[in-house]
């Protein structure tokens, strides 16, 4: 689409669902981009594959951002590196760069774009007053060796570094610096084939019954609450019935160990990704991790909680498990905390579900392939640290080149 790009037509400009560019009818090259945030920035490209941000909408003006691309065009056609320039002239601080210009595309392209911005703040803010540039593998070596001392794994270590790496090679990309200061930071080496955890019998039974624990104590806190309201004649709350969850960790919990779904996937799993009369869930590529739908058949206790679930729901359509505002949730660890505390479990996180999941899977002869289906891994190495909780299949595959004893013996 071409058009004139000014102030006018910025105030017309609306976000749709996916990104898109307006092109300036007077000037090659330059363009404004449209992000679903909201988010509008000025790009310069110079020549095939080269581009540079320019700025935001809201920060300069789209005549300042004209200048500047007519500077950039003339910097090229007289031989010069216009990102080179652009480095000189444009410093950025981490911060700057992560909150101006990595947070609208992120946003834009990830469907946990939230996630990774909420991880480089967490992981990183102590340096985000340095420049792109002093970034070095030094700092992060430092950074890495204390939280390797505060009990942190090598696997949680290379997915913050590596979401950090991700950034700093868009800060190359988009001309801000000239080369990534951690393109040759290696990665800390990790078990490939780590030890899975799964609840034995006794945790799984102690887990159930302190979820079953927790909601008498919810129930009872209700009566007392509303004993309390009537002494004083105010409006009582909504009574729970028999079949009422009080709230959604247990259903939550319970779904996961008998379905393997991730935490985000439960988060946003929507009524119409549900098939009660099949008693089977389709999640949709837009929740999974890899983009792919995902058939999974549901077995009697995931069909009755569901049913539950929907009987009491006022509202049969959006997601399954809201938290306040409609909104999907976001994390449950001080519930989830405590309710691991109280069921004496230790060293288990609710990815750990997922893994119970698979684990009763492969211990009841279900075929590797089938558990990958289910899981949604696209390869099936994922899978394959499942397979040691299956010694019967090795064992009756050596079995099948036993050498006759009585062959031997004659012989």
């Amino acid at each position: 689409m071409k058009s004139k790009i000014n102030n006018t037509l910025v105030k017309k400009l609306v976000p749709e669902e996916k990104e898109y560019e307006i092109h300036d009818a007077d000037l090659k090259g330059f363009f404004l981009r449209v992000f679903p945030s909201g988010t509008m920035r000025y790009v310069c490209q110079y020549k095939r594959g080269g581009k540079i941000n320019i700025g935001t909408v809201g920060v300069i003006t789209p005549a300042q951002a004209r200048e500047k691309a007519v500077e950039i065009l003339n910097d090229f056609n007289k031989g010069m590196d216009p990102k080179a320039k652009k480095v000189v002239n444009a410093p950025k601080t981490l911060q700057d760069f992560i909150e101006n210009e990595f947070n609208p595309w992120v946003m834009a392209h990830h469907k946990r774009g939230n996630k990774t911005i909420a991880s480089l703040i967490h992981c990183f803010s102590k340096l985000f007053s340095k420049p792109l540039t002093e970034i070095t593998p030094a700092i992060i070596e430092q950074w890495r060796s204390k939280r390797i001392n505060d009990g942190i794994s090598n696997a949680t270590l290379n997915r913050d570094i590596g979401t950090l790496k991700s950034a700093m090679t868009k800060a190359v990309e988009w001309g801000f610096i000239q080369e990534s200061p951690l393109k040759n930071l290696k990665l800390s080496k990790i078990d490939r084939s780590p030890k899975v955890r799964y609840l034995s019998v006794e945790e799984e039974t102690r887990l159930r019954q302190t979820l079953i624990e927790r909601e008498h104590q919810l129930k009872q806190e209700r009566i007392n609450a509303n004993q309390w309201r009537a002494d004083r004649e105010y409006p009582l709350y909504p009574e729970f019935s028999v079949d009422d969850f009080c709230d959604h960790l247990m259903p939550m919990v319970l779904l996961s160990i008998n379905t393997g779904l991730r935490q985000g996937e439960l988060f946003h799993l929507e009524w119409s990704m549900v098939n009660l009369s099949e008693g089977s869930l389709i999640l949709a590529g837009g929740i999974t991790k890899n983009s792919s739908s995902r058939y999974i058949p549901l077995n009697d206790e995931a069909k009755h909680i569901i049913q539950r679930i929907y009987n009491k729901s006022v509202i049969k359509e959006g997601l399954v498990f809201p938290s306040k505002n409609n909104q999907p949730f976001n994390n449950i660890k001080r519930s989830w905390s405590s309710v691991l505390k109280k069921a004496q479990i230790a060293q288990f996180r609710w990815h750990d579900l997922r893994h119970h999941f698979a684990s009763k899977l492969v211990m009841a002869g279900v075929d590797l392939n089938t558990v990958r289906e289910l899981l949604g891994h696209s390869d099936i190495k994922m899978t394959l640290r499942y397979s040691h909780l299956a010694p019967e299949h090795k064992v009756n595959a050596v079995r099948k080149i036993n050498w006759s004893v009585q062959g031997m013996t004659n012989g």
